[in-house]
């Protein structure tokens, strides 16, 4: 019965990951790449998002509760998972060691971010290109960011592969290596996007 409550967690964390976590992670990268354009088009970018309908709804349950869950199971996982690399040091190991380790760093970097950024905002606070660049005028902060943003989607990224894998989508070998060389194309791709659009702040 533990096993099976335990199998279950672990598809459902695997999924929360991907969708909506995922796709959220995608869009908020989408967005913030209108800097890019300036600060009147990355404004209007967030203005568009900030006036969706049922907003409040889509925050708490599409993003804030899976992503809660997901966060949650994670650490549980990186505090239980047996990390082998330095016995069997295979590339799939390492990756299996770095998610665990980007999962905490992503964890503390989103947690912060909607510290500064969203909860700020119920206080009244506007979340603009110049709220960003106040905030990316930091060295450290600025530093902070790089990292937690190349360490998010790393975890996503790499998240795709084991998500696969464990809903049955790459079986054979030479699949999952196919599914290793596009989820590193994904990285990098996305890599790019939100390195462009943290410098478009700064």
């Amino acid at each position: 019965m533990a096993g099976n409550r335990e199998f279950f967690n672990r598809r459902l964390h695997s999924l929360l990951g991907v969708i909506p976590v995922g796709l959220f992670l995608m869009q908020h990268l989408v967005v913030n790449h209108f800097a890019t354009g300036g600060e009147d088009s990355f404004n209007k970018a967030a203005k568009f998002m900030d006036s969706l309908p049922f907003k409040s709804f889509l925050e708490i349950f599409i993003i804030f509760l899976p992503l809660l869950f997901h966060a949650i199971y994670g650490i549980y996982i990186a505090f239980t998972a047996k990390n082998n690399v330095t016995r069997y040091g295979f590339f799939r190991n390492w990756m299996f060691l770095l998610q665990r380790v980007t999962g905490i760093i992503t964890l503390i970097f989103v947690t912060w971010h909607v510290w500064e950024t969203r909860v700020a905002a119920a206080f009244g606070a506007e979340v603009n290109f110049q709220m960003m660049e106040n905030i990316l005028s930091n060295p450290f902060m600025l530093a902070f960011y790089i990292i937690g943003v190349i360490s998010t989607i790393f975890h996503f990224a790499n998240g795709l592969w084991s998500f696969a894998v464990s809903w049955g989508i790459t079986v054979t070998p030479r699949s999952q290596v196919i599914s290793t060389y596009v989820t590193i194309a994904i990285f990098i791709a996305l890599s790019f996007v939100g390195l462009r659009a943290i410098f478009a702040f700064v």
